[in-house]
This record gives C-alpha cells, sequence and structure tokens, in this order.
C-alpha cells in the first residue's frame, strides 16, 4: 500500500476495521433473516442487495459528485484551486486527485471516491470566495487526508447498509414479496421486516456517525501538520460555521443529507445538534484540538 506523508493514525484504522467488522456482522444477520424470511424468492433480493452494493460501491464517488452539483474543472478554468491541491500534493507525495467545484454559495468542501486513484476533492464556489488562499490550502489538506486514510470508501460502505435496509422495508411494504406462504406467515412479516430493518438502520447509523465524528479530528490533526499551519485550518474553520447563518434555509437544507462528507456541517435554524446524532465534532472541539495543536508546534 502506498505511503503518504500524511500522519497516520492507528487510532483512526482501528475505528474503520472495527466499524467494518460489525457492520459486516450486521449485514450477515441482517442477510440471514431476510433468507429466512423469503423463502423460495431469496435469490431474487440477493441478486438485488448484491448489484446495489456493487453500484453503490464502484459508483459512489460519480452519484456523491452529481447529487452536490460538482464539476470537474481544468487548471485554465480554476488555476488557484489546482495550484492548491498540486502544492499539497506535492508536499504529501500523493497522487493528484480530480479537482471539482460545486456552483453553490453555501461554504464547504469534500472529498469522495473509492481508492486514491479515483478520488475526487471539491470546493464550493462559496468557499472559494470566502476563503483566504492559507485558509483554503488548510481546508483542502483536511480533505486531501481523507483521501490518504482511505476513510471515505469505509464511510461509503458502511452507510450501504442503513441504505438497504429502508430500500428492503420499502420493497416489502409495496410488493408484499415476503408474505408468500400464507396468511400467518404474511402478518408475522409485515411485523418483523420494517422492526429489524428500523435496527439495522439505526444501528448502521450510530456507527457511522462514530466513526465520522472521529475521522473529522483526524483529518483536521493531519491536514494541520502537513501545513504546518493549525491556525489557517482554525480561521477557515471559524469563519465557515460563521458563514452558514447567513446562507438561505432552503440551501442548507439542500445540503444537510450531505453533511457527513462535508468539512463543516450545513446545518439549516432549528436543526439538532445533539452529540450522538452529529456527523462532525463541535466547532468548540475541534478549534480546541487545533490550538492544542498550534502550542505544541510554536512550543
Amino acid at each position: 500500500m502506498a505511503r503518504t506523508r500524511y500522519v497516520p493514525d492507528r487510532g483512526l484504522t482501528r475505528r474503520m476495521v472495527l466499524t467494518m467488522f460489525l457492520i459486516g456482522l450486521l449485514y450477515v444477520i441482517f442477510t440471514g433473516f431476510l433468507i429466512a424470511a423469503l423463502g423460495k424468492a431469496w435469490p431474487l433480493i440477493v441478486l438485488l442487495v448484491g448489484g446495489l452494493f456493487v453500484a453503490q460501491f464502484w459508483f459512489s464517488d460519480r452519484i456523491a459528485a452529481f447529487s452536490m452539483g460538482a464539476r470537474e474543472v481544468t487548471p485554465a478554468q480554476a488555476p488557484e484551486l489546482h495550484g492548491a491541491v498540486d502544492r499539497l500534493c506535492a508536499l504529501a507525495d500523493m497522487p493528484k486527485p480530480r479537482v471539482a467545484v460545486a456552483d453553490t454559495d453555501v461554504p464547504n468542501a469534500f472529498a469522495t471516491g473509492r481508492s486514491r486513484k479515483k478520488a475526487l476533492v471539491c470546493a464550493t464556489t462559496g468557499l472559494l470566495r470566502r476563503l483566504e488562499p492559507e485558509e483554503l490550502e488548510g481546508v483542502l489538506a483536511h480533505e486531501l487526508s481523507h483521501v490518504a486514510h482511505r476513510d471515505v470508501a469505509v464511510m461509503t460502505i458502511a452507510a450501504f447498509l442503513g441504505v438497504l435496509a429502508g430500500l428492503i422495508t420499502r420493497i416489502a411494504l409495496w410488493t408484499g414479496l415476503f408474505g408468500r406462504g400464507g396468511r400467518d406467515n404474511q402478518n408475522v412479516a409485515l411485523l418483523l421486516i420494517p422492526l429489524i430493518s428500523a435496527v439495522v438502520y439505526v444501528i448502521s447509523f450510530l456507527l457511522t456517525r462514530l466513526l465520522s465524528r472521529y475521522r473529522e479530528l483526524s483529518a483536521d490533526r493531519a491536514g494541520a501538520l502537513l501545513t504546518g499551519r493549525p491556525s489557517a485550518l482554525a480561521s477557515a474553520l471559524t469563519k465557515v460555521s460563521g458563514q452558514m447563518a447567513r446562507i438561505p434555509t432552503r440551501d442548507l437544507r439542500q445540503a444537510e443529507p450531505f453533511n457527513a462528507f462535508f468539512f463543516a456541517p450545513a446545518l439549516s435554524p432549528g436543526a439538532s445538534l445533539g452529540r450522538l446524532l452529529s456527523s462532525h465534532p463541535t466547532l468548540e472541539q475541534r478549534l480546541d484540538r487545533l490550538a492544542r495543536l498550534s502550542a505544541r508546534l510554536g512550543g
């Protein structure tokens, strides 16, 4: 496995392995339950589930980019953005990912892709317009660390089971596929399928949220160490979080479903930021970690 100059994070690696193990175990249990409930119809669902998983994994970068309105740009179209990515990739000794811009005033950035070769880093026009060059490099260093640590691919796979559970529930309720075996079996299936799917969704949701919060702290640290300027990243965090309040509520609500991939969460007024359900650590936590890192580097 090719290494980069990003500081490795064993804590992140352990958490990714544990999350994948628990998600895999949950997947096996859920699949076993479906096979028991389906009877002779189980090959159809197994085929459907397998096809969806392959599509989700292989096309996740395109799906995410399309959903968030990202479009790839050339160095001529976005020279400052490409220049910053070039400098950081040379500094980190890693392949340059594809570079994209999303035409939205919501100040944010994200990385996606199942591997370093397929990676894409995107910044919004709102972010490019608001940040100074050193702040932009801090944000991009944060996003590139997700690519270097491969946690983007893990998040994509981990999130799949929750999507699958919801899909299976809708299939069961719309088609009555699980009820082909008598009225008693049908009644039991109609009760159990939504219940089991809901439990699977909740567990996978909480697992991905726990991993998401840690990986953001890890990316803050790795990005700040790579550039040597924790204060620039802290400034970008403060500026981006403060500007969110000025973004129209409609735009924030459109961005909210993708918060787990964003540099900073886009939250509409009244949105809950409960610690258990949040995809990111609090702003105070991130700034405190960066301040301590800055003091350590200064000392």
